[in-house]
């Protein structure tokens, strides 16, 4: 692995041996003080299970990670509707697909890197080819399993599934969040991916979003210098983000998009015409995922002030999360300093 400098100039081997001096190495917010409820590890398999009390078509698929996403809570109350396959998540994509194909609504969760990465042909050929009802769920995406390096790293994901035709892409960004989209999809037609972070980020919505809708993006605060459109993990460092921005006299717009596909081209097109500045955000590679997806909507639209923000064409170095956030300027001061940077007030 490369040691030499990031893009923020600092040398990778700080991250790598856990030495960086500066910022600390984890978030307080993700440790202590965040409501249970906000939680996605504390949120997945109770909602599953609440929501199988009332519908038989639910079931959950698992491959050796029930502790590790919480569909153990699943397990408890319906042990008979509750599958886990060890680690042959191929297998489990595709049985989940033979489940739907017979009127269930399956549910198959694992790491980002195992079920995107990993299943994608099975994903493309056995769940979104037939459009069977299935809902994969990649928990720990992004750079979020950080010492686990690259194997576990998922920053392809997005663009990989972006690639396959009749799927729907939606990111959550905190346990609330989670909720509205399971309740969603429950009755949702085709086949749809539903990527999480590590469970334990930071609240952005105190209360379940009555107004969830796929393909509708949330705005979260208005401005009017510029839009910065975040996705999952990065809504709320993009929130944090834009007060640091607001003390600078800058005022900046935060949408969720929640979906990536498909994505909500009037929400870009009003930021556009009302900001006129356009900052995407996302805990993924560069190419192919949020950023990508924006910079399609905006091609051939005039000039635009535009930037995607994330990872770069590089494999990520292994280290905490908090740090290689920082890294990355993924946290709230590396956003505000590369909005500034845009609009030319960095």
């Amino acid at each position: 692995m490369s040691r030499s400098a990031g893009p923020t100039g600092q040398d990778q081997s700080e991250i790598f041996t856990g030495t960086a001096p500066a910022p600390e190495l984890k978030d307080a917010r993700s440790v202590k003080g965040t409501p249970a409820a906000a939680m996605q590890a504390f949120v997945l398999g109770e909602e599953l299970a609440a929501m199988a009390d009332a519908d038989p078509r639910i079931v959950v698929l698992t491959a050796d990670l029930a502790s590790a996403n919480r569909t153990v809570e699943f397990k408890a109350r319906h042990p008979a509707r509750f599958f886990d396959f060890g680690i042959a998540e191929k297998n489990m994509i595709t049985a989940a697909a033979g489940m739907a194909s017979c009127g269930l609504v399956p549910y198959a969760a694992t790491f980002a890197s195992f079920s995107a990465i990993l299943c994608a042909e099975q994903i493309k050929t056995d769940c979104a080819y037939p459009r069977m009802p299935v809902r994969v769920i990649g928990h720990h995406s992004g750079i979020s399993m950080g010492f686990y390096g690259s194997s576990h790293h998922a920053i392809e994901d997005l663009g990989m599934m972006r690639a396959v035709p009749d799927l729907t892409i939606v990111c959550a960004a905190d346990g609330n969040a989670l909720r509205a989209v399971l309740r969603a999809s429950a009755n949702h037609p085709g086949a749809m991916y539903i990527r999480l972070g590590r469970g334990r980020d930071p609240e952005v919505y105190p209360e379940v979003p009555g107004d969830f809708r796929f393909g509708r993006a949330t705005r979260l605060r208005d401005g009017r210098d510029i839009t910065i459109v975040a996705t999952g993990t990065t809504v709320r460092p993009s929130l944090d983000a834009a007060g640091i921005l607001a003390g600078k006299g800058i005022s900046a717009r935060i949408l969720d998009m929640h979906t990536i596909k498909p994505i909500d081209a009037e929400a870009v097109a009003a930021a556009v015409a009302e900001t006129g500045a356009i900052l995407t955000v996302e805990e993924h590679g560069v190419t192919g995922g949020l950023g990508s997806a924006v910079a399609e909507l905006l091609a051939g639209k005039g000039h635009v002030r535009f930037r995607r923000h994330g990872i770069p064409d590089e494999f990520a170095p292994v280290g905490p999360p908090a740090a290689l956030y920082a890294h990355y300027r993924l946290d709230a001061p590396g956003i505000a300093g590369v909005a500034g940077e845009l609009i030319g007030s960095g």
